[in-house]
């Protein structure tokens, strides 16, 4: 048999950001990949929903109320997630925001909190899980970054700076844990309607731009996001690792 197993049954996944937007859908995904997901997000009413449905596909959710941006905070998230789980098989890191402030006027404090939140979280939050992870011979990381981090876009220059952090990140963990089996990539989408991007969507000046620059000439779906996570997070991308996955209907190849 050539065909490798896409299924993720009884695997341990834990996504940030999964209250809703594609935090949300990622975690429904997994578990309808048969996955059982702890889902990590600050507001327990968005968690809540996110747990209904997840064991409504008869899976099991875990939900944690933190703020990753607190630092305290992930060990909590670590050490709730191994008493109730025993283990992490899959950690995405998809917790994030955006701020459109222009070059000239960013403050200090916009920097301090998109650096803290899209990047700093992200990494040590992986530093601890790997730590598990080798623990148990192996694992998935996923980072959810973007096309502003690979090409230059009017989302703002902070944002664009984590996303390309964020990649290249992706790259240096890939190398240091890869001994240790756990593979690290990264997801870039394009535009996808979420609540943080939608009412720039419903501006019609707006959408035309962002549908000029792609080729497929519409934004993604959030179901066209879980493929490509479910995928790096089976047993069919096991020798896959320091890679990012573009899914942005031809957007970052498109000579515009």
């Amino acid at each position: 048999m050539y065909l490798p197993s896409f299924r993720l049954e009884d695997k341990v996944a834990l996504v940030t950001g999964a209250g809703r937007g594609i935090g949300k859908a990622l975690a429904i995904g997994l578990a309808e990949a048969g996955a059982n997901v702890v889902l990590v997000a600050r507001s327990e009413g968005d968690l809540r929903g996110v747990a209904e449905e997840i064991e409504r596909l008869g899976r099991k959710a875990y939900p944690i109320r933190a703020d990753i941006t607190e630092m305290d905070n992930l060990d909590k998230i670590l050490q709730t997630t191994l008493k109730w789980a025993d283990t992490i098989d899959i950690l995405v890191n998809n917790a994030g925001t955006n701020i459109r402030t222009p070059a000239h006027h960013v403050t200090n404090e916009e920097w301090e909190m998109l650096m803290q939140l899209n990047l700093k979280s992200a990494f040590f939050l992986s530093q601890k899980v790997a730590q598990v992870m080798q623990s148990n011979g192996g694992g998935k990381i996923i980072n959810i970054s973007s096309v502003a981090g690979h090409v230059s876009l009017r989302t703002g220059v902070v944002y664009g700076a984590t996303k390309a952090a964020m990649i290249q990140m992706t790259k240096n963990l890939a190398v240091e844990w890869a001994p240790y089996g756990i593979t690290v990539n990264s997801i870039g989408p394009w535009y996808f309607r979420t609540p943080i991007t939608e009412k720039l969507l419903d501006k019609k000046e707006y959408l035309q731009d962002i549908l000029v620059r792609t080729p497929m000439k519409r934004i993604g779906v959030l179901e066209e996001l879980v493929g490509p996570v479910v995928f790096l997070a089976s047993d069919g991308a096991n020798y896959i690792t320091g890679q990012t996955l573009f899914v942005d209907g031809g957007m970052s190849v498109y000579g515009f």
